[in-house]
């Protein structure tokens, strides 16, 4: 999206001024380009990392029924790019492979990240055109394809549920950035501009019911497994909560906006067994993918360019 484009939108939505004002504020007036208060979880002893893309840690202790030890973390981030700038930017992660159902790091390529093998499951084999995303019985096949071939390695498994789109929602209101009838905007933006024809009570339910899609999944995932492994998440999602300091709702996960719903994330500690031997190999620079492909997959998810 050129500096036209953002304008002209911005115009059409008054409260993305609102916005930037608070992101003004939470980052310090561009001093900080994450959430330095939030913890990072690449400092913490796992063998595998389960990412669940904008999980809310309420949401979470709600709606899942998973072994092991569950506390709330503070994530570094508001939005996927911010974490992975917070966390893999310039890091030696030759000992981790990271298995993601998110372009986000195919993207930007300012994003120095040195694992030892990156697996997109969004490519082509992996990608449902259907829903618009990779579905979680995908990831979890992808995950444990991944513990196999890389035995003695970390694995991060980004699972892109409960983030948008609703999977198996029966209604269509998340999907028009799909066919193009409603000009490419998602449902948060639509929300945040008051142009969505939807109870917004509609939307948490199908957030929380995305979030439900995924965890059985996960669970399977969690069988298979040995170590120590932590389901945690980049960033949460504001779903119509007061922002700060300008108290407007905000929906979505907006860069820059680090409120509770927004960076608040579960923890959940599941111990299976010894810990795995882990060591380090050669790097796998991840650079940036095929532009159209990504752009394709990031449209898709409801992404803004």
């Amino acid at each position: 999206m050129d500096a036209r484009s953002r304008l002209s939108r911005a115009l059409g939505t008054p409260r993305l001024f609102l916005r930037h004002a608070n992101r003004l504020y939470h980052r310090r007036c561009g001093l900080r380009s994450h959430d330095t208060d939030g913890d990072d979880p690449f400092d913490a002893e796992w063998d595998t990392l389960v990412l669940l893309d904008g999980c809310r840690y309420d949401t979470f202790a709600r709606r899942a029924d998973l072994p092991g030890t569950l506390e709330r973390r503070r994530s570094p981030a508001a939005s996927t790019v911010e974490f992975l700038r917070a966390t893999v930017d310039g890091r030696d992660l030759r000992d981790t492979v990271y298995v993601t159902a998110n372009p986000q790091l195919r993207q930007h390529d300012d994003v120095d990240a040195s694992f030892h093998a990156v697996v997109d499951v969004w490519r082509e084999d992996g990608w449902d055109d259907e829903t618009g995303t990779v579905l979680p019985e995908t990831m979890t096949a992808s995950a444990r394809e991944a513990a196999r071939d890389y035995p003695e390695k970390r694995l991060v498994v980004h699972y892109m549920q409960p983030h948008y789109p609703f999977v198996e929602a029966d209604t269509t209101v998340d999907k028009g950035h799909l066919d193009g009838s409603i000009d490419g905007e998602n449902v948060w933006n639509r929300l945040l501009a008051g142009d969505a024809d939807v109870d917004p009570e509609v939307v948490r339910d199908l957030y929380a019911e995305n979030l439900d899609r995924a965890l059985p999944h996960v669970a399977a995932l969690l069988d298979d497994l040995g170590g120590r492994t932590v389901v945690t998440a980049d960033h949460g999602n504001m779903l119509g909560e007061r922002a700060f300091p300008i108290p407007y709702r905000e929906w979505g996960h907006p860069r820059g906006l680090y409120t509770d719903e927004l960076v608040t994330v579960p923890w959940l500690v599941v111990e299976r067994g010894e810990r795995r031997t882990i060591t380090r190999g050669e790097s796998d620079r991840a650079g940036r993918g095929d532009d159209a492909v990504v752009r394709e997959r990031l449209r898709d998810l409801g992404y803004a360019e």
